[in-house]
């Protein structure tokens, strides 16, 4: 039976193992070495996030979402097959690039298209399904441009360099790429103005990934239209939540629940 899951705001497997005991949430904490460098550079690269057997699992529910009759879609915001602007190229939804003809996609900062939230408190998760290596389109970083001012939005799937053509001069010295080669299941995180993008894939194998986007709690709507189609609008100056934007992780709860045992 298909269901709605934007009416969970709660585990629904036991894919992932969930645990409230104060010294558990210990082993997930960054070092100091590794948040000094996602401040100096914007992005964090390595960190391992999934089990090979997790990665299976959701290769295989990645692969059901591909299929344009698959009987959930309609509770999709959208669907796109491919959003590529390439006709001889393809990148799905979920940044997912087929063996041989991955699409780019186009150097960017995410809060581009996020600026109808205030203020900035936007951080995105890459997660890798498959190895991800300069041949098959892995993320590129530029180290660095969290600094930068916000910049107009390209089209996502287009061109890769095109933002090349409207940096201002200032910058155009800064554009020095680095490659982030990861594993199936490590993620990279990266600051919501951090310029990023993936180059083609012309290799015999997919290179598939997802992608988690969230916000600090208190962060609120800056527009009285609908922030993602189909969801009902959360009015300017109101604080974002409820069904479609659920709170993921409230430190108060760890200390409620350490005060308890």
């Amino acid at each position: 039976m298909i269901e709605d899951l934007s009416r969970y705001h709660q585990p629904v497997s036991s894919l992932f193992a969930t645990s409230i005991a104060p010294g558990d949430w210990e082993r997930y904490r960054l070092r100091e070495e590794q948040l000094e460098f996602f401040r100096e550079n914007g992005f964090l690269k390595g960190v391992r996030t999934l089990s090979d057997e997790q990665v299976e699992v959701l290769r295989a529910e990645l692969e059901q979402l591909m299929n344009p009759a698959h009987p959930g879609r309609h509770l999709f915001h959208e669907y796109h097959s491919n959003e590529s602007t390439d006709p001889n190229r393809v990148v799905f939804q979920l940044f997912c690039k087929p063996a041989r003809h991955g699409g780019v996609v186009a150097w960017h900062q995410d809060y581009s298209y996020w600026t109808r939230t205030t203020p900035l408190a936007h951080l995105t998760c890459w997660i890798g399904l498959d190895d991800s290596t300069r041949e098959n389109g892995c993320l590129n970083y530029i180290p660095g441009s969290h600094k930068w001012p916000d910049l107009p939005k390209p089209v996502l799937t287009g061109e890769m360099d095109g933002i090349r053509d409207i940096l201002p001069e200032e910058l155009k010295d800064k554009f020095a790429p680095v490659a982030v080669e990861l594993k199936k299941g490590e993620s990279s995180f990266h600051h919501a103005r951090t310029m990023h993008g993936s180059r083609a894939n012309d290799t015999p194998a997919p290179r598939r990934a997802t992608v988690i986007n969230v916000f600090r709690d208190g962060v609120m709507s800056d527009s009285n239209e609908p922030l993602l189609a189909g969801v009902p609008v959360i009015p300017r100056g109101d604080k974002m939540g409820g069904q479609f934007f659920p709170l993921l992780f409230d430190p108060r709860w760890m200390a409620a629940m350490a005060g308890g045992r």
